[in-house]
């Protein structure tokens, strides 16, 4: 009880300290606005260098009227900490994942839901769909925020201190998962005990067995050392849950269509940095996992995984009507590219066909 009532105080001290930076020491020492972006990750995060690429196209174009301050590693508090203080304009951006977003709009409980995506390609293809994502974006206005870009953080799978190749694998293990009830209730439907924690508290829980392991893209492995604890990494590919930059409304409300449109490009430009960073730097925590570490890498068969957990589909839909119309469209999206696909293969096949009949004709 005395360490809810200290971190509240300290919360709200926060709060005052930097609502007095914006509002005073941002404009003593010059006329321009100070914008401060927080973030959980490290300075070599590709997130970081996309938001690096952010601040400098805004200082380009705008650097008479704005310093853009970056502040990493949960400088400014945890995601959901941070999300608050943006809500409020104590801060004006800040990057956070979806799961973190669901407490606020309920549509963003959508990234939770297992297999949501049929493949990379079009989670990719639905995220950047500018058009229609701007819908979602904007839904949460009114809870004082709104979401401008995104940014790629790859599937989550799940890795342990043992194998994990079917689903039968993980009966009696307790998997740590984000605190999200989509995701305890996957863990939980795939005979696993989901323990939702702190991401911060995974590498001791895992190294002293109060849990088995985790789920998580492979930077974990290596950014925060899971691969020391955790040596099998298994691509069953359960979500595709994106993160988030998200502003405070009243700020982008406030500025000019002029402005609006520079922090809108700014944000794009840093999204198309962080999605090429983040391939990059995947091949690089592979690499670095499985020959300085030890972790072996997984393939296993997606399809049993995926099988255990549909039924999910069905209940978030009916729990949560807020997602029903992004369901839609992603099922759409599904739909389309495995119809071309097919088109593909058969072009594909009448292809080989017309060469081996020419080539026995010959």
């Amino acid at each position: 009880m005395l360490k809810k009532r200290i971190e509240r105080v300290l919360f709200f001290c926060l709060v005052i300290n930097l609502a007095f930076l914006i509002t005073g020491c941002g404009r003593l020492t010059s006329e321009k606005r100070i914008i401060r972006v927080s973030h959980a990750q490290s300075e070599a995060h590709p997130e970081h260098l996309g938001l690096l690429a952010f601040k400098e196209y805004v200082e380009t174009h705008m650097g008479d009227r704005y310093e853009v301050q970056i502040f990493p590693n949960e400088i400014l508090g945890s995601a959901q900490k941070a999300i608050e203080l943006a809500q409020t304009g104590a801060i004006d951006f800040v990057v956070a994942g979806t799961a973190n977003l669901e407490t606020f709009a309920g549509v963003y409980e959508i990234f939770s839901m297992p297999y949501l995506f049929d493949s990379e390609e079009i989670y990719k293809a639905v995220m950047n769909d500018t058009e229609y994502m701007e819908g979602i974006y904007e839904s949460t206005d009114e809870a004082g925020f709104r979401v401008i870009t995104w940014y790629n953080a790859g599937t989550r799978n799940f890795y342990a201190k043992s194998p994990i190749r079917t689903p039968d694998d993980l009966r009696g293990k307790k998997i740590r998962v984000q605190q999200s009830p989509a995701s305890v209730n996957m863990v939980n439907a795939f005979g696993a005990a989901a323990a939702p924690m702190g991401f911060g508290e995974v590498y001791t829980a895992i190294q002293q067995n109060v849990i088995n392991g985790a789920e998580n893209n492979e930077l974990a492995l290596t950014n925060n050392k899971h691969g020391e604890v955790a040596k099998y990494f298994s691509y069953n590919k359960h979500q595709m849950v994106p993160d988030m930059l998200v502003a405070n409304v009243k700020f982008l409300e406030g500025l000019s269509q002029e402005e609006y449109e520079v922090f809108k490009e700014a944000a794009a430009l840093s999204t198309e940095v962080e999605l090429r960073e983040w391939d990059k730097s995947v091949e690089e925590a592979k690499k670095i996992a499985r020959e300085d570490m030890g972790v072996e890498f997984l393939d296993v068969d997606m399809e049993a995984f995926k099988e255990k957990v549909l039924p999910l589909h069905s209940q978030m839909l009916e729990k949560n009507p807020a997602i029903k119309d992004l369901y839609e469209k992603v099922q759409e999206v599904n739909k389309a590219m495995k119809n071309e696909a097919i088109e593909d293969k058969a072009i594909g096949n009448t292809t080989i066909r017309e060469e081996r009949s020419n080539g026995s004709s010959s």
